[in-house]
């Protein structure tokens, strides 16, 4: 690891928006992700109990089955580009129900990612 990267981490919960997503990350020079189905713990809370946390339910998207989180190693200097690439192609992180995204510095990475 030469240059310092920074791991991106993005719970989408608008997720029609991943394929064009993807196509503006590469177009940036995003080398690579790792997506996972997810659920939040609304969902979960609200799919196993007809108690106070129930009533959650009626404050989330009812047709939101699942969300994406999506693990991205950046380098340092293009996060800023990320993140606003990010932003446009989920109209805004500021909408409810399109997602949330953090970053944490990556103090090493091992291994190969891709074959040269």
């Amino acid at each position: 690891m030469n240059k310092p990267m920074q791991l991106l981490v993005l719970i989408l919960n608008k997720t029609e928006c991943l394929d064009h997503l993807f196509e503006e990350l590469v177009r940036i020079g995003v080398k690579g992700a790792t997506v996972v189905e997810s659920t939040g713990m609304a969902r979960v809370l609200a799919d196993q109990s007809q108690n106070l946390f129930g009533s959650i339910r009626m404050l989330i998207d009812p047709d939101l089955e699942s969300n994406r989180t999506i693990f991205m190693a950046v380098n340092e200097e293009i996060v800023d580009q990320v993140r606003a690439t990010i932003n446009e192609a989920v109209g805004g992180l500021d909408q409810p129900d399109t997602g949330v995204l953090f970053g944490m510095p990556i103090t090493f990475f091992d291994g190969k990612v891709f074959k040269k």
